[in-house]
C-alpha cells in the first residue's frame, strides 16, 4: 500500500503536468481494484427465490399468467450476476428493477391525447368508440363529450349502435343532460349510415367534435366486427378508442388482441378503476397489444375521467 502511494510522485521538472497527476488510491479502489471487498454479484439461487415470491404477488395484482412469466424471465436474465454493494438488500434491487421494467412498458407506447390533439386537427375531429357490452362505453362517451364541451368545443354524438334495444335511449339520456345533439337511426338500421349522417351534420353546422358510439360487439362475432370496419372506412376517424372494463380480468386482454387485429385501434380507456383495481391489467394490456392507455374512468360522474399516468398503476402495485 505505501509503495503504491509513493509512486504517485510529482512530474519531473520541465515537463508539462497536464495528464500526469495520478488519482488518489481511494479513487483507484472505487474503479475496481478492491471491488471484491465492496461489491458482490446476485446469484441465480437468491434471485430465483425472490422471483418465486414476486410471481404470486403479481398474479394477485391482476397481471395475466403469460405476461407475468415473460416479465419475470426477462427480469431474471437482467439481475442475475448484477453487481451490488455488500449488505444491500437483494430483494430491493430486484423489485426496483421490476418497477423500472413496468414503467418502461407503460411509457414505451406513445399516447396521443385526443383532448389536446383536437386543437391541431382539422374540423370536425372524429372519434369512434368500441368495446363489448357492459364495459362502460356509453358513460365513457358522455365523459368525453363533457370534457370537450368544457373546453368550449361544439360536440355532436352519433348513436351508431342500432342493435341493442336500450343503447340509443341510454345515450340520449346523457346527451340531454349535457345539452349535446344526438344523431340516431332506426333499430336494426345501418350503423355506418348513422355515423355518416352525424359527420355530415357536424360539417354543415360547424361542429368541432364527433363522437361515435358503436354496438357492444362480442369480440368473436365477425359479422359485427365487419360493421365496425365499415364505419371506420366511411368516417375515417382521427382516433379509434377501445373501452375496457378493468374488472374483466384475463378476458380483457383477449378482447384487446381481437380488436387490435380487427380495426387497429389507437388507444385504450380503462373503466371502473375506482372499484379496488390492483393495476396489473393495465400492464398486461400494454405489454400484449402494444397500445397506450389514454384515460381511466374513476367514477360515474362526468368529471370522473383522468388522464392515465404510469405512476398511478405503479403505486397500486408497489404501494
Amino acid at each position: 500500500m505505501d509503495k503504491l502511494k509513493g509512486e504517485a510522485s510529482a512530474p519531473k521538472e520541465g515537463k508539462a503536468s497536464e495528464g500526469t497527476v495520478q488519482p488518489p488510491l481511494d479513487e483507484k479502489e472505487d474503479k475496481g481494484v478492491f471491488d471484491f471487498l465492496k461489491y458482490r454479484t446476485l446469484s441465480d439461487s437468491e434471485v430465483r427465490e425472490i422471483i418465486e415470491e414476486l410471481r404470486e404477488q403479481l398474479l394477485e395484482s391482476d397481471l395475466s399468467f403469460d405476461v407475468t412469466e415473460k416479465i419475470l424471465e426477462d427480469l431474471k436474465s437482467r439481475v442475475v450476476g448484477k453487481k451490488v454493494r455488500r449488505g444491500e438488500d437483494a430483494a430491493r434491487v430486484v423489485i426496483e428493477s421490476l418497477k423500472s421494467s413496468f414503467q418502461e412498458i407503460l411509457e414505451k407506447e406513445k399516447a396521443v391525447d385526443p383532448l389536446e390533439e383536437v386543437s391541431i386537427s382539422g374540423k370536425p375531429y372524429v372519434i369512434v368508440f368500441f368495446g363489448t357490452n357492459g364495459v362502460g362505453k356509453t358513460t365513457t362517451i358522455a365523459k368525453f363529450a363533457y370534457a370537450f364541451k368544457s373546453r368550449g368545443l361544439k360536440v355532436i354524438v352519433a348513436a351508431a349502435d342500432t342493435f341493442r334495444a336500450a343503447a340509443q335511449e341510454q345515450l340520449a339520456y346523457h346527451c340531454s343532460k349535457l345539452e349535446v345533439p344526438l344523431v340516431k337511426g332506426k333499430y336494426g338500421g345501418d350503423p355506418a349510415a348513422v355515423a355518416f349522417d352525424a359527420l355530415s351534420a357536424a360539417k354543415s353546422r360547424n361542429y368541432d367534435v364527433v363522437l361515435i358510439d358503436t354496438a357492444g360487439r362480442i369480440h368473436t362475432d365477425r359479422d359485427l366486427v365487419e360493421e365496425l370496419r365499415r364505419i371506420v372506412r366511411i368516417v375515417k376517424p382521427h382516433r379509434k378508442l377501445l373501452v375496457i372494463d378493468s374488472l374483466s380480468g384475463s378476458d380483457a386482454v383477449n378482447q384487446a388482441k381481437y380488436f387490435a387485429e380487427a380495426v387497429d385501434f389507437d388507444g385504450i380507456v380503462l373503466t371502473k378503476v375506482d372499484a379496488d383495481v390492483k393495476g396489473g391489467l393495465a400492464i398486461s394490456l400494454v405489454y400484449e397489444v402494444r397500445k397506450p392507455i389514454l384515460y381511466l374512468g374513476v367514477g360515474q360522474s362526468y368529471e370522473d375521467m383522468i388522464k392515465f399516468e404510469p405512476s398511478w398503476i405503479l403505486n397500486r402495485i408497489f404501494g
